[in-house]
């Protein structure tokens, strides 16, 4: 592929819609939500309640019940049910504090953030004032008689766990029931991770020496190594396949207590290193698991990049890629092939929309012309250069790969070139995370949304045609706040050279043969003849809950996409 074709994304000209989806995905979306964010949850029956008598006035009766000395307005003539109330009321308070006081309360998740709560009070026929503290430091207040049944929602603005107490006072028995529990919100923060190895067959990191057979897996420990805390629930992790003999796929799963999917993570051939950016739940064991799908042994390579907890740290902010450096032109640092065995650093942080307080940053890393065989890094804008490598290249070949990496603190970070020989690169920003991001991480069991090689998915048929696009919409009405959905992107049966660009429409779904709008000039991924790519692809739905994915080049191709999880706000 030249480096126009990379750089210039062929024009601005608005391309064909291949497809409308009359079946979107918003359906599939809804239960993965649904499944995901429904495990979490709490409930403490009635006769864990705490009833405590409160303060009352010289004559025995509770305080807020004493008359004002203050003058009244005149009252109407009360009604036949209000005085009988009011008796029944009196006669109560006569005979003593209300014994029957109690509150069942239950809370279970909804989204990421969300918790709906049910409070089951049990009263003799008094007036009740109720109050829940969500523990966050905001409150709900809400008035009842009798017997009630309570039913209230509420958003957390981070992740964490939140003690819930529900609190229902008698003020004329001067009694109060409280009860509540422990809620842990279902969706999970980042924090950044320098990149480390934590799995290489060749040299026994991780594992024992030696390929991992074909149709066999490698157990990699994730949680309580590396620095990476025993409370992980999900890890970003750059898995790279090599020394590889014949052609197949690697998928990556939490392993114990979990069903391998169907989906695949990265796709090989023979004889090609091959890096894909993962992100994936964290086994209850603490482990994740490789599975090698070919036939013949492969060598595996995961280097951890950062990991999510439900604790508050950075959420993730979505962008419309944008393109931050490209040697070519002289975008984001000097113009120019990087040089073997070194580096440039570049700022992300302020610039572009991007805010500066960023803990990490979502990319898609191009190389380019290569000009030998060797691989990439993407790390911090200080300290040395990592072990870890987030591509693999070999000479002409034009690869990409998402990567996370963490910013330093004056918002920059270096990429380097492991190579002994030039080559140009080409730096999208997708995304970034920062303490004042609110989207929390829910994965998913995954799930396929569209394979045009399949009649199903709601997919009509037929291949991804050059230089059209297909539009997918992801957003049901019942996911709220969804920020972007964490996917995996494979182009494959390819008849030539082409890149794939993913953004969301700036428009509802178009008809066929309707355009979509300005046509990107990011590239997602990038392929010649014969080749099977896949990418990590995180990506916001927009205004519209439509992304929309470009087939940049002359030829016909294959797309495959399976979705992992989503960011969410709410």
């Amino acid at each position: 592929m030249t480096a126009a074709f990379v750089a210039a994304g062929l024009g601005i000209i608005p391309g064909i819609a291949q497809a409308a989806d009359p079946v979107p995905v918003a359906a599939g979306v809804a239960e993965a939500i649904a499944a995901a964010s429904t495990s979490e949850g709490f409930h403490s029956p009635a006769d864990r309640t705490i009833r405590t008598t409160l303060p009352t006035a010289t004559d025995g009766r509770a305080t807020a019940n004493t008359q004002s000395a203050a003058p009244q307005k005149a009252q109407t003539a009360p009604t036949a049910q209000a005085a009988e109330a009011a008796a029944t009321e009196q006669a109560a308070l006569d005979a003593g504090a209300n014994p029957a006081l109690a509150v069942d309360v239950s809370g279970t998740s909804y989204t990421a953030h969300g918790i709906e709560l049910t409070a089951l009070i049990t009263s003799a026929d008094f007036a009740l004032d109720i109050v829940v503290d969500w523990g966050d430091g905001k409150t709900d207040a809400f008035t009842a008689r009798g017997n009630y049944e309570l039913h209230a929602s509420h958003i957390y603005d981070k992740s964490g766990q939140y003690q819930v107490q529900v609190k229902v006072t008698d003020t004329a028995n001067a009694v109060q029931a409280t009860n509540g529990g422990a809620f842990l919100t279902p969706g999970a923060d980042f924090t950044p991770h320098t990149p480390t190895r934590l799995l290489d067959t060749r040299n026994g990191t991780g594992a024992a020496v030696g390929k991992v057979p074909g149709q066999g897996s490698a157990r990699v420990k994730v949680a309580g190594n590396a620095s990476v805390p025993a409370g992980v629930t999900a890890v970003a992790l750059n898995v790279t396949v090599t020394e590889t003999i014949d052609s197949g796929h690697v998928t990556v799963w939490p392993g114990a207590g979990y069903d391998r999917p169907n989906t695949s993570n990265l796709n090989y051939t023979a004889g090609r290193s091959v890096p894909n950016m993962v992100i994936v739940p964290v086994g209850e064991d603490g482990y994740v698991e490789l599975f090698n799908g070919g036939w013949q042994p492969v060598d595996l390579i995961a280097d951890v990049t950062g990991y999510f907890t439900r604790a508050s740290a950075s959420g993730y902010t979505s962008m419309t890629p944008a393109r931050f450096v490209d040697t070519r032109e002289g975008v984001g640092t000097a113009r120019g092939k990087l040089a073997a065995r070194s580096a440039f650093t570049t700022r992300i942080g302020g610039l572009q929309g991007v805010p500066q307080n960023i803990t990490a940053v979502a990319l898609n890393v191009t190389v380019t012309e290569p000009e030998g065989p060797g691989h990439m890094t993407a790390f911090s804008g200080t300290g040395p250069v990592p072990t870890a490598s987030n591509l693999n290249f070999v000479p002409g070949q034009t690869v990409a790969n998402a990567v996370i990496v963490p910013v330093a603190a004056d918002g920059s970070i270096k990429i380097f070139n492991g190579a002994w020989s030039p080559t140009h690169v080409v730096v999208d920003v997708v995304g970034y995370y920062s303490p004042d991001s609110k989207a929390a991480f829910l994965p998913f069991t995954p799930f396929r949304t569209l394979d045009t090689r399949e009649e199903a998915y709601g997919w009509p048929g037929g291949r991804f045609r050059a230089r059209e696009f297909i539009t997918k919409g992801f957003t049901p009405e019942a996911a709220t706040g969804v920020e972007a959905y964490v996917l995996n992107a494979t182009v494959t049966e390819t008849r030539g050279t082409g890149f794939l660009s993913v953004a969301p429409s700036p428009d509802a779904l178009p008809a066929e043969g309707e355009p979509a709008g300005p046509r990107p000039i990011s590239s997602t991924l990038n392929w010649t003849t014969g080749d099977t790519v896949p990418n990590l692809v995180q990506a916001s739905d927009g205004d519209h809950g439509v992304i929309t994915f470009w087939n940049q080049g002359h030829e016909d191709a294959d797309l495959v996409l399976d979705v992992f999880g989503v960011y969410q706000t709410k």
